[in-house]
């Protein structure tokens, strides 16, 4: 499967899930008799679930994604890289339209909460794992360019899934969401990451295209003139790119 086919699964399939269950929510529709069933089965209140809740509050997870944006930005203009700001600005707008988009749909779907919490409305979808998703989410995907290990890359992605579920486990267990709300946010913030790592994609690649590979050397890029112009004699000046930066991030 290519990747701009798995790209346009990971918008299209979670973008209509998502319509189906806020659609069920609106409606009361039979999936909430399910997602009440589940929920009685699986909500267990105590200690261990309400910290792993917390893991999702703006404290505690903007300031990680902060220092993800510094890192980023650092390494991107020691590299010289073209756009260096475009990743963690993206990152940031990101993280900022969640309560954008999140609120309004709190408002307008106006679901009450389960039976653990005080009476109220407003709890779909989570704003906790969208939170979690979105900081931790986008964190990744700002550090994996500048990991040049498959294994550090494996540690930081599973690291990242660790949290979101661990949030979105403990919320349910809590009581502080149904089942679905929690689903719902995974849905809206797999769009969004997808959207962003598109972004940051085109932005690496832009920046590869005209910088040199520090396991290859200098070089300069090839056109079709350069390609049909016979061999030179031995001596002759053949590079004239600029050194490699030491800090160029490996290939995505």
């Amino acid at each position: 499967m290519s990747t701009s086919v798995r790209r346009a699964l990971l918008l299209a399939a979670p973008a209509l899930l998502l319509a189906l269950i806020t659609w069920q929510v609106v409606a009361h529709g039979p999936l909430l008799g399910l997602d009440a069933r589940l929920s009685r089965a699986l909500v267990h209140p105590d200690r261990f679930s309400e910290l792993l809740s917390d893991l999702g509050n703006v404290q505690v997870a903007v300031p990680v994604l902060l220092v993800a944006l510094a890192h980023s930005a650092r390494r991107g203009r020691a590299a010289r890289r073209h756009l260096w700001w475009l990743p963690p600005v993206a990152a940031a707008v990101l993280m900022a339209l969640v309560p954008a988009i999140v609120v309004p749909l709190k408002d307008w779907t106006a679901r009450p909460g389960t039976p653990v919490v005080p009476p109220a409305v407003g709890y779909f979808p989570s704003g906790h794992t969208a939170t979690a998703s979105i900081a931790y989410g986008s964190a990744t995907l700002l550090l994996l360019p500048w990991l040049r290990s498959p294994a550090a890359r494996r540690a930081v992605a599973g690291v990242c899934a660790a949290l979101v579920l661990g949030v979105s486990y403990g919320l349910v267990r809590r009581g502080f969401h149904w089942p679905l709300d929690v689903v719902a946010s995974w849905c809206l913030c797999t769009v969004l990451l997808t959207a962003l790592s598109l972004v940051l994609s085109r932005s690496t690649r832009r920046s590869s295209s005209g910088t040199p590979s520090s396991r290859t050397g200098p070089s300069s890029p090839t056109t079709s003139s350069d390609r049909a112009e016979p061999a030179r004699p031995h001596g002759s000046d053949t590079s004239r790119s600029s050194p490699s930066s030491s800090g160029s991030p490996g290939s995505w």
